[in-house]
C-alpha cells in the first residue's frame, strides 16, 4: 500500500466534523489522501463512484451504504474498511469477507461510555435513585423518615450477562466499588472468568442471585428475547434489569406484566421496537426507566472513535498490523 493511500469518507455528512475535529481531520489527512468534502452517502451517485476506482482505504461511521458486490465492483482497489463506530454488521456483507478486505472497528473505544453509563446506573439503581426522585417530585417532601431498609450498594450482587468488549470492561470498572459480581456467558469458560477476577454461573443462577442483571450480550436468534417471563421471574422482589445492548433481549411484553406488579424495576437504553411507540406503558410505570439509546458515543466522545480510526491509519500507512481488526468468525456472536 502507498506510503498515502487513496481514501474516502462513508458515512451521515453532518457526523463528520464530530467524528473528525480539526485535529484530528489534519492527523488523518497526513497518512491518507482524502478529500473531507466528498463524503459517500450513497454508493451509486457518479462523483461517488468515480472516486470509489481510486478508493484502496474507506474511512466509514453512522450512515454507512451497504458495501455489496456492487458498490466493492466499484472499488477494485479496496485494502481496508476502517470504521468509526461500533457494530460494522448493518453495512457490511459476506462479499467484503470473501474478497479479504481488512475491516477494522472503534467498538472498544465505544464500549468505555456504554460501561461508564452502566456503572453510573447500578449505583444509582442500588439507591433507589430513579424511584425517590419520582417520590419526591410527586410529594414535595421527603417520603421518609430515617434510614430506609433494602437499599445501598454494600454488598449488592451484580450480574453481568456477556463478556463482549462491553461486559469486560464493566467489570473492570465495577471493580474498585464494594459490589459482588458474577457473570454469565455461555461462550465464556472458567478461565477467562478467573482472569476477570468473577465467578462464571448459568444464566438461571445468576438471574436467581442476582440484585441487578445487566446485559451486555449481541442480539442473535439464539439470544432473542434472552430474557422473557421465565427468566424474568426467577429474578428477586426488588431487583433490577438493565439493558444497554440490544432491545429485543428482553421479551418486553413479559417484562410489563412484571413492572406492572411493582415486584422488579427495569432501566432501558435500549427497546424494541426503537423508538418506543408512543403509548408505550414502558414510559408511565413508575419501575421502568427508560433513555433515548445515549449509553454509547456522545458529544465529545464521538472523538475517541474518530481518534481509533486516524490510530488505524497511520498503522495502516506505516506496515503495521491493525489494532482493531474485524474477524468475520465471530461475527455471530458479537453486536
Amino acid at each position: 500500500m502507498p506510503e498515502r493511500p487513496q481514501a474516502m469518507l462513508a458515512m451521515t455528512p453532518q457526523n463528520v466534523e464530530h467524528v473528525f475535529p480539526p485535529d484530528l481531520l489534519a492527523r488523518l489527512r497526513a497518512c491518507v489522501d482524502l478529500d473531507p468534502a466528498l463524503v459517500a452517502e450513497d454508493f451509486t451517485e457518479p462523483r461517488v463512484r468515480e472516486a470509489l476506482s481510486r478508493t484502496e482505504v474507506l474511512i466509514t461511521g453512522w450512515g454507512c451504504p451497504l458495501l455489496d458486490a456492487a458498490a466493492l465492483d466499484a472499488a477494485p482497489g479496496l485494502r481496508a474498511v476502517l470504521h468509526a463506530a461500533g457494530s460494522v454488521k448493518g453495512f457490511t456483507t459476506p462479499e467484503v469477507w470473501r474478497r479479504g478486505i481488512a475491516v477494522s472497528s472503534a467498538a472498544a473505544a465505544n464500549a468505555l461510555p456504554v460501561a461508564e453509563y452502566t456503572l453510573a446506573v447500578i449505583l444509582l439503581a442500588g439507591k433507589d435513585a430513579f424511584g425517590a426522585r419520582d417520590r419526591l417530585r410527586a410529594r414535595r417532601a421527603f417520603p421518609y423518615g430515617g434510614i430506609l431498609a433494602g437499599l445501598g450498594n454494600h454488598g449488592r450482587r451484580v450480574g453481568v450477562v456477556g463478556a463482549s468488549r462491553i461486559g469486560r470492561r464493566l467489570i473492570e470498572l465495577l471493580r474498585p466499588h464494594d459490589l459482588a459480581v458474577a457473570l454469565a456467558d455461555p461462550y465464556a469458560d472458567a478461565a477467562q472468568a478467573a482472569r476477570l477476577g468473577v465467578p462464571l454461573l448459568p444464566l438461571d443462577e445468576l438471574l436467581r442471585t442476582s440484585d441487578t442483571v445487566t446485559l451486555h450480550a449481541p442480539h442473535t436468534p439464539e439470544t432473542h428475547h434472552l430474557v422473557g417471563a421465565r427468566e424474568l421471574a426467577l429474578m428477586p422482589d426488588g431487583s433490577v434489569l438493565i439493558n444497554t445492548a440490544r432491545g429485543a433481549l428482553v421479551d418486553h411484553d413479559a417484562l410489563v406484566g412484571e413492572l406492572r406488579t411493582g415486584r422488579l424495576r427495569a432501566v432501558l437504553d435500549v427497546t424494541d421496537p426503537e423508538p418506543l411507540p408512543a403509548d408505550s406503558p414502558l414510559f408511565d410505570l413508575p419501575g421502568a426507566f427508560v433513555t433515548p439509546h445515549l449509553a454509547g458515543s456522545q458529544g465529545n466522545e464521538v472523538a475517541r472513535l474518530g481518534r481509533t480510526v486516524v490510530e488505524e491509519a497511520e498503522r495502516l500507512s506505516s506496515g503495521a498490523a491493525l489494532l482493531h481488526a474485524v474477524d468475520p468468525t465471530e461475527l455471530d456472536r458479537t453486536a
